[in-house]
């Protein structure tokens, strides 16, 4: 009994100790930036970063000369079927969170614990906009078009595809509202990278201000105040 009780606080002290170290580089890490790379052309298109307290989006324009996000992902897919919004915000993440969990009060330990463990599948949650407005939850950046087609390219690289190259919807009434759809998506979330991880790659991939690494909105937005 006595070896059995030393054996489980010892694994409760590494647990602890895991979750402190995570906690500790979570706060510590993003404070490393990673600098924006400047590569000599016009800055000329506008993308967005937003954060809805949780996930951070990439808000992008729907349409310009360099890409149709409504070709890959039809208006039609959303509830309102509005064909007139001006940008798309696209974020990746645990398909168990986005689906499973509207709220944080719907949260359950098996979407919880799949989620930091490489255990479920994951989806990109893919919004319409009207228009943005600027805020502490709402950043635009200014980039060049060969950084945007670079932004595209990390983009749709994590989007799951079908025999005939689209993008798969997942039909869902998990939606949440009526300019809102969600896809399936390649690769695991985990507690090494989640949502906001991903985000963070999308802005190192576009050329932009990012932090070393973050499982959190705050690391990215930190750099952009």
């Amino acid at each position: 009994m006595k070896m059995i009780l030393m054996y489980l606080l010892k694994t409760l002290g590494i647990i602890v100790g895991i979750v402190a170290v995570y906690a500790l580089l979570g706060y510590l890490l993003p404070f490393i930036e990673v600098s924006a790379k400047d590569d000599g052309e016009k800055k000329e298109v506008p993308i967005y970063i937003y954060t809805n307290g949780v996930h951070t989006d990439i808000v992008m324009p729907v349409k310009n000369d360099l890409q149709d996000w409504s070709g890959r992902i039809p208006f039609s897919n959303t509830l309102s079927k509005r064909t007139d919004y001006q940008y798309i915000g696209v974020g990746w993440g645990d398909k168990g969170f986005y689906l499973d969990t509207p709220t944080w009060a719907d949260l359950k330990f098996s979407t919880a614990f799949k989620a930091a463990f490489w255990l479920s599948e994951s989806a990109m949650h893919c919004t319409y906009y009207e228009k943005m407005k600027e805020g502490s939850d709402c950043k635009v950046i200014m980039i060049s078009k060969k950084q945007y087609k670079d932004l595209v390219t990390f983009v749709e690289n994590k989007f799951d595809r079908d025999q005939n190259g689209d993008f798969i919807l997942i039909p869902t009434d998990a939606v949440y509202s009526d300019n809102d759809a969600f896809y399936d998506a390649k690769g695991t979330y985990s507690f090494l990278y989640t949502c906001n991880t991903w985000a963070n790659d999308a802005l190192k991939a576009a050329g932009q201000k990012a932090a070393f690494w973050t499982p959190s909105d705050f690391g990215i937005f930190q750099h952009y105040k």
